[in-house]
């Protein structure tokens, strides 16, 4: 492997397991939102949290919770601009954790391969790939620094809201 190739390969790695670092961090924070809307203490928040495997049934679950008749609009709206936030900024999460690596062997970019069957009309597609060039790198940073912002947005309504923490 030369230099450069390393080089480029280090950056994504590092760059993933930041924005899983992020992304944890930030989903577990779904958590305490949990605990408001229910009503519930922190540990029952955690394991009803733990309880749905998706990110996808973490947030549904907070949304509805949030939409619930009774609930303040002030509040639904809120907690459901943080909800749909955290949606958009799931699709790279998901890309990145959903994929193998490959490298390019003309350009020495790395290459995901999407660990996905798409169903079509007559066939079936398997692995879509995509490079991994400075514009994905960047996009992969773009994304980080947002979800930075989303974790401290979120922990700012948390306390505004007086959720458990």
């Amino acid at each position: 492997m030369d230099e450069a190739f390393e080089t480029r390969f280090d950056r994504l790695i590092l760059l993933v397991g930041r924005l899983n670092y992020m992304w944890t961090n930030t989903e577990s924070l779904l958590i305490h939102l949990i605990a408001g809307l229910t009503e519930a203490n922190k540990d029952v928040a955690v394991i009803i949290f733990l309880t749905l495997n998706t990110t996808r049934a973490r947030i549904d679950l907070v949304e509805r919770l949030a939409k619930m008749e009774g609930r303040a609009p002030e509040i639904r709206d809120q907690i459901l601009e943080h909800t749909q936030r955290l949606s958009r900024l799931s699709s790279i999460r998901n890309k990145y954790n959903h994929c193998i690596y490959s490298f390019d062997q003309e350009s020495g970019n790395p290459k995901t391969i999407l660990m996905r069957i798409a169903d079509r009309k007559t066939n079936i597609k398997l692995g879509r790939e995509d490079t991994v060039d400075d514009k994905a790198m960047k996009e992969i940073e773009d994304v980080v620094s947002q979800l930075s912002d989303a974790n401290k947005d979120i922990w700012k309504l948390i306390s505004r809201l007086g959720f458990p923490v």
